[in-house]
């Protein structure tokens, strides 16, 4: 299965599965295999002082490290839950543009095989994510979560 058909069905997912995701407008932008970029309006996701609202930002940034370990398993026809064990985040700037825009990745590429090679050994599989969100080319958002893979019953 290719990049864009998996990034495709990630949509599906957040669009069928996830209520907070379409009341956020969040979109699947660009997934690679190393790395998965989501974005969603700042009008659906703004606060009283007329930027992004943490809640929002927080949850992209969760979602874009649960979408990339999905799509990891999915691209290696695996099947498993993932969940976040731990996360830690830092509000940097206030956001302000019309698109917030989130990417996250593997840091190396040789972390795909390791996270894959733990979890068909074991039946599940650590990985620490970042995510971040750039206002005007500096980071505005970063966030730190750990995941946890395990095979679904």
């Amino acid at each position: 299965m290719n990049d864009a058909s998996l990034a495709a069905q990630l949509q599906r997912i957040f669009d069928d599965e996830i209520p907070l995701t379409r009341a956020m407008a969040l979109r699947v932008d660009q997934y690679d295999g190393q790395a998965l970029a989501l974005s969603a309006p700042l009008a659906n996701n703004i606060n009283d002082k007329a930027t992004a609202f943490g809640g929002s930002l927080y949850s992209m940034c969760v979602l874009s490290g649960w979408g990339l370990l999905t799509l990891t398993l999915k691209s290696h026809d695996l099947k498993g839950d993932i969940v976040i064990q731990d996360s830690q985040i830092q509000f940097l700037k206030p956001l302000r543009d019309k698109r917030l825009t989130v990417r996250c990745a593997f840091a190396e590429p040789r972390q795909v095989e390791e996270f894959i090679n733990a979890y068909q050994q074991r039946g599940k599989a650590r990985r620490e994510l970042v995510a971040e969100i750039l206002a005007g080319g500096e980071t505005a958002v970063r966030f730190t979560g750990r995941y946890v893979a395990l095979k679904a019953d």
